[in-house]
């Protein structure tokens, strides 16, 4: 940061931490433990620019990602015009899906998306409803997301969810940021 903008009170957003997304299968293992189950699903959302820049990002990323196997990789819009990248392995390996999302994110930050990162998720269930964990770019925390059909949330099974995995990644601290994700890919 330079002089004039410390003067004027800028700040340079943080650099996500992607290494962390690493962390994820230990937590879906123990999620697993508890009756959680992995969808082998994820996903990456961004707030994509005008025209078509992140195209050749997206072409990049499906050669990277569809190399091993059964993967179906998306890209979707959202009611609120963030785009989402989805990645569904049909083996439901945890480890592959970070290692998915890390190279999605990681294309996209080189091209210079690194600002536009939100969040990314990794899609679980619970008594057959998905529930999600939720890691935040800018905070380098995750968190948990459940919804309960409609616009609501279940903030019992979400801080249930929390308490498993707080040995494991990042929690986010302050729940006021854990922020409702409607109409993200395996969530909806």
């Amino acid at each position: 940061m330079g002089f004039l903008d410390a003067l004027f009170g800028r700040t340079t957003p943080p650099k996500a931490d992607l290494e962390v997304l690493f962390s994820v299968p230990q937590a879906a293992l123990s999620l697993e433990v508890q009756g959680f189950s992995f969808t082998g699903g994820g996903a990456v959302c961004y707030r994509d620019t005008e025209g078509a820049a992140d195209d050749a990002v997206i072409a990049e990323v499906k050669q990277v990602v569809a190399i091993d196997g059964d993967v179906t990789l998306d890209k979707t819009q959202d009611d609120y015009g963030f785009t989402w990248i989805s990645i569904e392995r049909a083996d439901g390996d945890a480890s592959a899906i970070a290692a998915d999302l890390h190279a999605v994110n990681s294309s996209l930050a080189d091209h210079g998306f690194d600002t536009a990162l939100l969040c990314s998720t990794f899609v679980f269930e619970h008594d057959g409803r998905p529930v999600g964990l939720v890691y935040l770019f800018k905070r380098g925390t995750f968190y948990p997301f459940v919804p309960a059909g409609g616009q609501r949330r279940d903030n019992a099974l979400e801080l249930q969810m929390r308490g498993i995995v707080e040995g494991d990644v990042p929690i986010e601290s302050d729940l006021t940021r854990w922020l409702a994700i409607w109409g993200a890919p395996g969530l909806a």
